[in-house]
């Protein structure tokens, strides 16, 4: 049986795009400010609102998952418009805590036709900044 050691250092697979996006929460916050609901329905699913909830730093949270959503844009070399919409990316949590990436219509098909197995994420946030790095294997 291998050592968890080993699995470690096994390469997961092929890298075929990262993306890193930062956003500011001052600005962010201030965008909130809009008709709250109207922003959070053309930006984020259902899914993702009912996540991050009302919690304490629920600003921070939807910060994140802004710079989630752009740096899977950069990763997949994409933009917004053009049949894809900021809901067409939902960052999703794992048991574990984690983030992780489900795509919709034309990125979900994008995923499927560049052979993209594993997303590796990291999102971070201060009360100042939310940063996150995507990366996509085959």
């Amino acid at each position: 049986m291998p050592s968890k050691e080993n699995s470690l250092n096994k390469s997961p697979g092929m890298l075929l795009g990262h993306g890193v996006d930062v956003v500011d929460i001052d600005d962010f916050s201030r965008i909130l400010k809009m008709p709250l609901r109207e922003f959070l329905d053309r930006h984020f699913t259902q899914n993702e609102i009912e996540s991050v909830g009302t919690s304490t730093n629920s600003t921070e949270r939807f910060a994140g998952r802004f710079a989630t959503k752009e740096a899977v844009l950069k990763a997949l070399r994409v933009g917004w418009g053009d049949g894809i919409a900021f809901t067409d990316v939902e960052v999703g949590t794992t048991m574990s805590g984690a983030p992780t990436i489900i795509l919709h219509r034309k990125l979900k098909a994008l995923e499927i036709e560049r052979c993209i197995s594993t997303w590796l994420v990291s999102t971070s946030h201060t009360g100042h900044v939310a940063v996150a790095s995507v990366i996509a294997l085959s």
